[in-house]
């Protein structure tokens, strides 16, 4: 009987706790559009700082091709009930990722810290795949051209930019064109991002805002005459 009203009072106690809490919209950075990416409660705004949430690029801007690169966020102020965050990194899915290292392939992982021209420090995880395997020598001369060619690509582009050439597939290939004359490499992914240290200001979009909607001019009311009456018929006699 003890125990009943024990579980009953906590049931109360629980339900009160999350009267308490108010929900918080979660926005995305400036960099893609402080669109709302989903909804967090708190019983206190100061509970949201730190927060981590997790979007696909799909998500964001409706892509269905982008649907395997996932973005991280950090919640670090609000305003209101609207929470505000920072872009801390992105990851492709585990399940595009096995797509891609089938059986015969070979898979070799390398790490680069690059630091961009806004002064941000991103560690930049690549992903190579080969048809055939890789030797030690050309494993190494791979590395120094992805370290060498992504530390020259950050230094002279800012995080904006950066993050819009990992979401293009732009920065995968050009780096897979920076290790051709050492091995004509298959495929080079950009696996994975960290942001280590925050840079100056706040990345500018890298999505396009789409035109709004021309306004229809309205028709010109057409005000009809009215019917002639039907003329009458001559009676005959």
């Amino acid at each position: 009987m003890a125990g009943d009203k024990a579980k009953a009072a906590a049931g109360r106690k629980s339900k009160d706790k999350w009267k308490m809490k108010e929900w918080y919209n979660v926005h995305a950075p400036r960099m893609f559009n402080e669109t709302v990416i989903g909804e967090t409660p708190a019983a206190d705004p100061e509970f949201l700082i730190g927060r981590q949430s997790e979007v696909t690029v799909q998500d964001l801007t409706g892509d269905f091709s982008k649907m395997h690169i996932k973005l991280r966020f950090k919640i670090v102020g609000y305003d209101g009930h609207e929470a505000k965050t920072e872009l801390i990194g992105h990851d492709l899915t585990s399940d595009y990722v096995r797509r891609l290292t089938r059986r015969k392939k070979t898979k070799t992982d390398h790490v680069v810290d690059v630091k961009t021209a806004d002064g941000f420090v991103l560690r930049l995880k690549t992903m190579s795949i080969a048809d055939r395997r890789i030797q030690a020598s050309q494993e190494e001369g791979m590395r120094a051209a992805i370290a060498a060619y992504l530390t020259s690509y950050a230094a002279e582009n800012k995080l904006a930019d950066i993050i819009k050439a990992i979401i293009s597939g732009d920065m995968a290939k050009d780096t897979a064109k920076a290790c051709h004359a050492i091995i004509p490499i298959k495929r080079i992914e950009i696996r994975k991002s960290e942001v280590l240290v925050r840079g100056e200001g706040e990345p500018e979009s890298i999505i396009e805002a789409e035109a709004p909607a021309k306004e229809e001019e309205p028709a010109e009311e057409v005000v009809e005459a009215p019917a002639e009456a039907p003329a009458e018929e001559e009676k005959t006699e």
